[in-house]
């Protein structure tokens, strides 16, 4: 049983290569970043785990001994799982692990784009000793905090917010507006959430549908001086009408965590925002979350190679008997 890294931006395999040892399996890793480099590096593998790297029809084709794709992280944007179903290749990912992770980053963005923190450090180490950067402030309980996208991690951001004293609301496809989740938030169009928040916190996987969400047409009907966060896709938002709407003051300051092209290049008009609060996707990240994504990913590989249902697949149809977990 091989199981190929494909890539990885991180040191340390100590935790995948201790569930391989478990199992018996063979760990190999690799820095493919293209579909000729994938190809290349993967011969003869049972299963991938990919981080970044492309996985395509024709890297799956040209690789007919994988059977299954383990991907770190929530999305799967990198990987063709029409074409893996079609193969019968299971796809893998880990749904929850940074729920908390993530949503405590998205939550204390927004609170220190709303204190004006982050202006009000680089204001004072340049020798402003001065309020008037930041003013007018208002208390968080006086402002509406709305959330696109209402899943695990866009419930939690929710609920923490609600916590600080916002009022909260969202927008799902999912969820029919006018009717309120298990959590007690309200749910609105997404044309109502959008003109109604003073903090935007958006929390949707790339897709087709959701690519550039967040562009000038829709920036435009958020509030005047409203603050955008983004902690989940940087496709998600268009990072030219970002720039655009905080140079005009139509957003008073985004908190920005992903980027449409990672890492942020040097020459990213971002960088010349003084009311951007830029993080390098990092939200993802504590030691915990760490441990058990690195753990789980390669898990999920294992119980499929073994013939068995992992915890988190995305296309259990192909399994034997078509059963989900």
């Amino acid at each position: 049983m091989k199981i190929v890294i494909t890539d990885l931006d991180q040191e340390r395999t100590t935790e995948e290569q201790a569930v391989a040892d478990a199992t018996g399996a063979q760990l190999v890793r690799e820095q493919a970043l293209t579909e000729e480099e994938v190809i290349a590096a993967a011969q003869g593998a049972d299963a991938l785990v990919v981080q970044y790297a492309p996985i395509t029809r024709a890297v799956l084709e040209a690789l007919p001994t994988v059977r299954a794709v383990g991907r770190y992280g929530v999305g799967v944007d990198t990987v063709d799982v029409k074409a893996a179903t079609a193969l019968g290749v299971a796809v893998c990912n880990v749904p929850d692990y940074g729920t908390e992770d993530v949503s405590d980053h998205a939550v204390a963005l927004a609170a220190s784009l709303s204190r004006g923190i982050v202006e009000l450090d680089r204001s004072l180490r340049a020798g402003t000793y001065s309020l008037a950067p930041v003013k007018p402030l208002h208390r968080m309980s006086t402002r509406t905090f709305g959330v696109i996208g209402l899943g695990r991690i866009g419930s939690a951001t929710a609920r923490k917010a609600r916590a600080l004293g916002f009022t909260v609301h969202g927008s799902d496809p999912m969820i029919a507006p006018g009717t309120t989740t298990a959590d007690g938030i309200a749910v609105r169009t997404l044309e109502e959430v959008l003109a109604g928040s003073d903090v935007l916190s958006v929390h949707v996987p790339l897709t087709e549908q959701t690519h550039h969400l967040l562009n000038a047409g829709t920036i435009a009907q958020m509030r005047p001086g409203s603050l955008l966060i983004n902690t989940s896709r940087g496709g998600v938002v268009d990072t030219a009408a970002v720039v655009d709407a905080l140079e005009t003051g139509h957003l008073r300051g985004a908190g920005l965590d992903v980027f449409e092209t990672e890492p942020l290049p040097a020459d990213s008009p971002l960088r010349q925002c003084p009311t951007a609060v830029l993080t390098p996707h990092a939200s993802w990240y504590s030691e915990e979350s760490e441990t058990e994504l690195k753990r789980r990913v390669v898990e999920n590989l294992v119980e499929v190679l073994a013939g068995r249902t992992p915890r988190n697949i995305l296309n259990p149809e192909v399994l034997p008997g078509g059963s989900g977990g």
